[in-house]
């Protein structure tokens, strides 16, 4: 038997599955609309990060902005919204370079990566339940701290490594 439970963005199942040699097993699986993330480049050289509080981890992450759609949100347009959103900024191109499974042992999520320039400013208007710092950095600053093991944040992590950052 199946069950499910409704959070205010996600919900969690357990469901069953046949896996491709037979066998029948129970799969616990947070099911997630999806989500993007955005590097947004003021200069070829420095982008905007973010200082974000966590209340599930208790902590600050520098992170590259990024978020859930909304239902039946096209992920271009979450990026266009977040970008905003986050860091008052307001991308003149938005080019996708790629897509991740963050998560693929048990969520369904999946987040778009995005690079944004032309950047001009824009007054966002920031989720209450978010404590957000922007911070600007050098490709050497976020290499630097990168390697001093102070980037944790996944997707950031990938988003780097796509734009040829890391």
């Amino acid at each position: 038997m199946d069950m499910k439970v409704r959070g205010k963005k996600f919900s969690f199942a357990v469901v069953r599955k046949t896996l491709p040699n037979g066998l029948r097993v129970e799969v616990d699986r947070i099911e997630h609309p999806g989500a993007v993330l955005i590097i947004p480049f003021l200069t070829k050289d420095k982008v905007v990060f973010l200082d974000q509080y966590r209340p599930v981890l208790g902590r600050y992450l520098l992170e590259l902005p990024a978020g859930t759609l909304d239902k039946n949100e096209r992920p271009l347009l979450c990026a266009r919204r977040e970008l905003i959103e986050e860091t008052n900024y307001k991308a003149g191109r938005l080019q996708r370079l790629g897509r991740i499974y963050p998560v693929p042992g048990y969520s369904t999520e999946i987040i778009y990566i995005y690079k944004a320039e032309g950047l001009t400013r824009e007054k966002g208007t920031k989720d209450k339940d978010e404590i957000i710092r922007p911070r600007i950095l050098t490709k050497m600053e976020a290499k630097k701290i990168f390697r001093k093991g102070c980037i944790h944040d996944a997707k950031t992590i990938c988003g780097l490594v796509l734009c040829g950052w890391l």
